[in-house]
């Protein structure tokens, strides 16, 4: 019995579109009224938030919204025990859990 699939390379149909720099990803992607969303991540492992103050980033300019755990209802995600909160409160529990999300007119 030879094998057809198992054990050889796959063609890769978009290779030439990625090497060639045409390939356009969702971050390529600005559609009219678009807001930008970007989360700020932990550098500690282990930590309390004792407060997170976010009223300078709320007066900069094309900033909608800052949002930090406490502004969340208590919703959690997970596949299979749903015990992550989407963004953290309290406490981190490793380096680059989400404490704060900033949404704002353009990237930057």
């Amino acid at each position: 019995m030879k094998l057809r699939v198992v054990g050889r390379p796959l063609a890769r149909i978009e290779g030439p579109e990625k090497v060639s720099g045409k390939t356009r990803y969702t971050a390529d992607v600005e559609l009219p009224g678009m807001i930008w969303g970007k989360c700020l991540r932990s550098p500690f492992a282990h930590a309390r938030i004792l407060r997170i103050d976010t009223s300078e980033a709320r007066k900069l300019k094309g900033v909608v919204a800052v949002l930090t755990g406490e502004d969340l209802p208590s919703y959690r995600v997970g596949l299979r025990l749903q015990d992550i909160p989407v963004l953290a409160r309290g406490k981190v529990r490793f380096v680059g859990d989400k404490v704060a999300a900033v949404a704002a007119e353009d990237r930057d």
